[in-house]
């Protein structure tokens, strides 16, 4: 039972005294109802003796023991202060282990910066260099493209320069040929300044051997005609060459000249002889 159902002893005697006192006046109307009865009543009366007028004290309730209270234990001090000490650890330990974690991603967001920033830095470098480098290619082809072009506007000129000698000497001895022509072939008893004019199927061999060599790109509709008049030797030696009808095109009749340098000699008539100077005529397409 809680001490909160249990009635103090001033509580309890109030309501006994209060509970004699009802039982009392209930005697007493009891009394009186029966007097006014006996009076009107024609039955045999009876007296009532009266003892006491003081009402009987009924014996007290038995209460139940109240039972103390079980002592809460006294607290441990130490182990209080131990347990609070281990929690501030703890707290300690956790915020500790918080600013290291938080060190640990500053480091590594600094890192990683650092490291796109050496990235960075490589890269444009690295594309520095390759421009520079590509300028620097550049450059050492262009100064080897102008080398390659003066080489050879060099060897040009002093193949232009040779070629110039060569037909200049062609041509001094082809004057002093025809210059001897003058006077008629030696023993011959006729009057004209050649002997006989080439054969028929001659011209025919002197074009197949010089065709082949010409060099000659263009492609069109035209079909440029270039007449050469060749200077011969007695052996069948090209000692000169000169274009005396041009055919319009300059590509054409260089490459016709450059084809009979290369040809160098030209093969004899049938008779075994040479003509002196003979006339060609060249076309793309014949």
């Amino acid at each position: 039972m809680s001490a909160a159902t249990l009635r103090p002893p001033e509580a309890a005697g109030i309501g006994r005294g209060l509970t004699f006192a009802l039982l009392a006046h209930g005697l007493l109307i009891l009394a009186l109802s029966s007097g006014l009865n006996w009076r009107s009543d024609s039955s045999p009366s009876f007296e009532a003796e009266l003892w006491s007028s003081v009402p009987t004290v009924a014996a007290p309730r038995e209460e139940v023991p109240v039972e103390p209270e079980p002592e809460a234990p006294k607290p441990d001090l130490k182990a209080q202060q131990r347990a609070e000490e281990e929690a501030a650890e703890q707290r300690e330990a956790e915020i500790a282990i918080a600013k290291a974690k938080k060190r640990k991603e500053e480091k590594a967001r600094e890192d990683a910066a650092k490291l796109e920033r050496e990235k960075a830095a490589k890269d444009k470098q690295a594309k520095e260099k390759a421009a520079k480098d590509k300028a620097t290619k550049d450059e050492q082809d262009r100064k080897k493209l102008k080398d390659e072009k003066a080489a050879k506007d060099a060897k040009e000129a002093k193949e232009a320069k040779d070629a110039d000698a060569r037909r200049e000497a062609q041509r001094q001895e082809f004057l002093k040929r025809i210059q001897g022509m003058a006077g008629g072939t030696p023993g011959s008893t006729g009057t004209a300044a050649q002997s006989a004019a080439p054969s028929a199927g001659w011209n025919g061999k002197v074009k197949a051997k010089i065709k082949p060599l010409i060099i000659y790109a263009e492609e069109s509709a035209a079909n440029p005609s270039a007449e050469v008049q060749v200077a011969l030797a007695p052996d069948g030696r090209i000692l000169g060459s000169k274009i005396t009808k041009a055919s319009g095109d300059a590509d054409w009749d260089r490459a016709v000249l450059r084809a009979i340098e290369k040809a160098e000699t030209l093969p004899r008539d049938t008779d075994g002889r040479v003509p002196p100077v003979i006339l060609l005529t060249f076309k793309p397409r014949e």
